[in-house]
Parts: C-alpha cells; structure tokens; sequence
C-alpha cells in the first residue's frame, strides 16, 4: 500500500507492507488523518522526541522507517482473530491511536511496525473503536484527538466559576484549548498570539479577548478582567497592599517554545496556576524565585483519557465544539512532504488533513 514514510528525518512517499490485524484488532482504511504538531516535532527534533516521550516515541527505532499520523477517522475493512465484531463492515470510526500487544502499548503513527494514518490501511483495537455519530464527517471526526487535548488541558486545570482564563499561544493546541473552554461555558476567555490568521480563528473559536501582544501586555488585559467580580462589580483594594484584589487566574501555555513559561511567570499575579500544553523540545529555564513568591502552580499534560477522547467526538458531533473553521488545507499523501513545509508558517494554516485516496 501507498504510504507517507518518515526516513533518515525526511518524508518520502514509498509502497509499504499491509497491515495484518492481530488478535482483538481491526484492519480499517484511512478516510482522513489530521498533521499534528508533535508530528513536525518528530521530523524536525527526531532524537530528542524519541529520548523524551515515554509512552509515545520511545518505542521508535530512528534508524527504520515510521508511518506517522494519529488524528484519523476510519472505515472498517475486516477484522482480526478474536474480535466480537460488534460493528459492521463498512462503519467509520474514530478510536485513540494506541494498540496494546504482548502487554505492551504501542503508539499508532510513531511505532516503526505499526502504521499511522498517512498510510492508506491501518489496524486498530476492537474495544477503542467508537462509531462516528450523527452523520459527522470525515474531516471534522478527525479533529477528536487534537480536540481531545483541549479537553483534557481544560479539565486538568480544575476551574472553579470565579476563574479567569488566558491563552498563550493560538496555534492548534490553544485553539484546542479555546474550544475546551467555550464548550463549559468557561469565560471571559482571553487569548494572545502574534499571528494575525490565529487570533482571527482564536476570535472563530470563541476567545471573548484576543490580543496581539506586540501591542498589547495580555497580562494587563487579564487583570483588568480579573479586578471585575462576576456581577460585574470592581473589587475592592487590598488593605495590605492598596492594589486591586483579582479573581484568581488560569493561564494555559500552549506556544512550546523556550522562554515563553518564564515570561507567563513574570506576567502572573499571586496564585495562578499555568497549565503547560505547549511541546518545547529545547531546554528551557524559569526562576524559580518568581514562582515562589507568587505561589505560583505549575501542571504539565499530555493527551487525554479514553473518556474525555469519546466525551470530544460527542461534543464535535453535537455542535458544542464546531470545528470547521480549523481546517485551512487537504492534502493527499503525495503532498504531506509540502504540507509539513507549509504548517511552519502561521499565517499559512492551522490544519492540515491528508486523505490517503486523494491523487494530490
């Protein structure tokens, strides 16, 4: 079959083996499969991606090829040993790109013998199989997984109503993030980015704020958001400090790059809590002076759980996270090389979704 293939840190478009489902697991056909970030990641940085993502890359040899791709929606083409068959042939599925043999769990699209979804045919496990509801379509089904970030992102970060949110960064995860949050009803949600096409899809997705911040401190912004109580009213001093008492802040950092944490940190008030989406793949530094004397919290994440994952493509099939407008390009797998080239640019696109059977 016809595949996009990671080799000596390009991509190449080769005939690959088929794909042979195992015991449990399900031969499908690829219908769409979205570009993700940690995907440029794992082309551009690919040692160090594999050295510092147990659980995603850390089975990958650098040296073999991969078949990259884990944002894809499926057909069902045949099942394997084992399986209860429990949805027909033909149905397309969404699922998390993960199989699980010999005990061992293996990442679909970084594993150098599983296939991802920029290949024509993948296996996937029976039991994650979720049917596509509501007549959804391909493209936007395949947003579940990256969708599912924001998700997980916005639950890890444990909101209360008297909670003030701010974005850094409005690339497909903060946007991701954006949704997250507008779908709980969460808001005002403030939103910065230097890209003029990311604050536009920022606006698209919901943000009540959005700022550029080469003109303006989006940590000003918050403030002044955060010294208005919920009825609206200004709160009042603080007698110890004669500044504004604020509603507490939640900043997510969804940029990846180094030096942007620090500068989140200097920006904070007392008592923010940051949750890290982002994916810096450099060494970074902070001062850990500036967290502790403002009490600040710091919580990492990565992916999502199996609910939050099926929650995501109820919410997209329902209407709650519409998801339209962060599809900028298709592609079929002769142009992925192209595609990788073009994400790097921000005024360019947000996403990108192949779809293997396209000449082009």
């Amino acid at each position: 079959m016809r595949a996009v293939v990671m080799r000596d840190s390009k991509l190449v478009v080769d005939d690959v083996p088929e794909p042979v489902p195992g015991a449990g697991e399900v031969l499908v056909k690829t219908r769409t499969c979205g570009i993700c970030g940690s995907d440029l990641h794992a082309l551009e940085h690919t040692k160090a991606f594999v050295e510092n993502s147990p659980g995603v890359g850390s089975g990958m040899d650098v040296r073999r090829d991969v078949v990259m791709g884990h944002e894809f929606c499926a057909e069902i083409l045949d099942y394997g040993p084992g399986c209860t068959k429990l949805h027909p042939i033909g149905t397309r599925v969404c699922a998390m790109p993960v199989l699980v043999r010999q005990g061992v769990p293996v990442a679909v699209g970084y594993s150098n013998d599983v296939p991802g979804g920029y290949a024509e045919r993948m296996v996937l496990m029976e039991p994650l199989l979720l049917p596509v509801p509501n007549g959804l379509d391909d493209l936007r089904a395949a947003l579940t997984e990256p969708m599912a970030v924001g998700v997980h992102a916005v639950e890890a970060a444990q909101l209360t109503e008297d909670d003030v949110p701010l974005v850094i960064g409005c690339g497909p995860i903060g946007l991701a993030v954006i949704t997250a949050l507008k779908a709980r009803g969460v808001g005002p949600v403030v939103a910065a980015d230097y890209s003029p096409l990311r604050r536009k899809l920022a606006e698209t997705q919901g943000a009540d704020i959005v700022i550029d911040p080469a003109e303006t401190s989006p940590y000003t912004t918050w403030q002044e958001l955060a010294a208005v109580s919920l009825a609206g009213e200004k709160l009042p001093e603080n007698p110890m400090t004669g500044t504004p008492m604020l509603r507490p802040g939640v900043f997510f950092e969804c940029v990846g790059v180094p030096g942007v944490i620090d500068q989140m940190m200097v920006g904070a008030e007392r008592g923010c809590r940051f949750v890290i989406v982002g994916v810096c793949m450099e060494q970074d530094h902070i001062r850990p002076l500036l967290g502790i004397s403002k009490e600040l919290a710091l919580k990492f994440v990565l992916g999502y759980t199996a609910e939050e994952f099926a929650r995501t493509l109820t919410l997209i099939a329902e209407g709650a996270m519409p998801v339209e407008s962060l599809i900028t390009g298709k592609v079929g797998i002769e142009g992925v090389a192209d595609a990788f080239r073009d994400l790097k640019n921000p005024e360019a696109h947000a996403k990108i979704v192949v779809e293997p059977w396209r000449s082009r």
